[in-house]
């Protein structure tokens, strides 16, 4: 079972009912004050793209944007709840990864939102021998189809602003589509390099660049469903840097424990290169800004 983010208090969604009931007014659920689309995600990744594509057209709020914290960490509030009892579009990612948004949003009574989910909208299903890897905005193709989708619910929201909503989204997928250029620029450079990671978060970036994860199943999966690491897999993981397999160690900065840490003493010691990474947006980046750093630090970190 993998670590999800689960953060609905039974008494602040009973509360909601109560906040809801005391704040409804005749504004439309799908616009705020100024006339803007309100618009809740999840994560602050999935709220930046809809801002980049809705502009000054939405009031986008972003529930889970503290890249200090371990996402998972998350606890719900009455302010986000209101803001979901008034939203006209919801954006999740899906697959287990935020389904307290469902929760919440059922308990918020709306039933007119557009729900967009990124890992139903991406086709994506788990392996036959395996889970579904559902950290899917580290998966170019799919940011170009949730961004398709923001975009048409938008213009069926504001069909008045249609034309903005079509030139941004497509301002973004150029911007994606040099993403995963340059993610083939890397394949041909470094495509077959060994490395490791602590948690599969980017493993579609990994698996694009042709970079090969040499971290056992075993403890990526123990790191993410925060349980602990059998100690032989422990050991062949060390293993990792001690015997020279990687060349590099990409570690999720916001979800560290002892374990993980053990990794990057070992990674350091041994002199292997660090990439880290994180589950939402740094403060200051914008979603392009973000994966092109990403990118720009393995390059760096095998000499591309």
């Amino acid at each position: 079972m993998k670590r999800h983010i689960v953060a609905v208090p039974a008494l602040l969604t009973a509360g909601l009912l109560t906040l809801t009931a005391c704040s409804s007014s005749d504004e439309p659920s799908d616009a705020t004050t100024d006339g803007t689309i309100a618009v809740v995600a999840s994560t602050n990744v999935w709220g930046d793209i809809v801002s980049r594509i809705g502009g000054d057209h939405v009031s986008v709020t972003s529930l889970i944007d503290n890249p200090d914290r371990d996402p998972h960490e998350y606890e719900a509030d009455a302010q986000n709840q209101l803001a979901l009892s008034k939203a006209g579009i919801v954006v999740v990612n899906g697959g287990g990864y935020d389904d307290f948004v469902d929760t919440m949003l059922e308990a918020s009574d709306n039933a007119d939102a557009t729900v967009l989910n990124a890992v139903d909208i991406s086709g994506k299903t788990a392996p036959a021998d395996g889970e579904l890897n559902e950290h899917v905005w580290y998966d170019f193709p799919t940011v170009k189809l949730v961004a398709e989708q923001v975009q048409e619910a938008l213009t069926e929201a504001d069909a008045d602003n249609a034309a903005d909503y079509e030139a941004n989204a497509a301002a973004f997928t150029a911007d994606i589509d040099g993403l995963i250029d340059r993610e083939s620029t890397l394949e041909e450079q470094v495509g077959g390099t060994g490395v490791a990671i602590t948690e599969p978060v980017p493993l579609y970036i990994v698996e694009a660049m042709g970079l090969e994860n040499r971290t056992p199943d075993e403890f990526s999966e123990a790191i993410e469903e925060d349980t602990d690491v059998p100690p032989a897999v422990l050991a062949d993981t060390l293993a990792l840097f001690t015997g020279g397999e990687v060349d590099a160690l990409i570690y999720n900065e916001q979800t560290t424990g002892p374990q993980t840490e053990q990794v990057l003493d070992a990674a350091e010691a041994a002199g292997v290169a660090v990439i880290p990474v994180t589950e939402t947006l740094p403060d200051g980046d914008d979603y392009v800004a973000w994966m092109t750093d990403n990118l720009d630090a393995v390059a760096s970190a095998l000499g591309a």
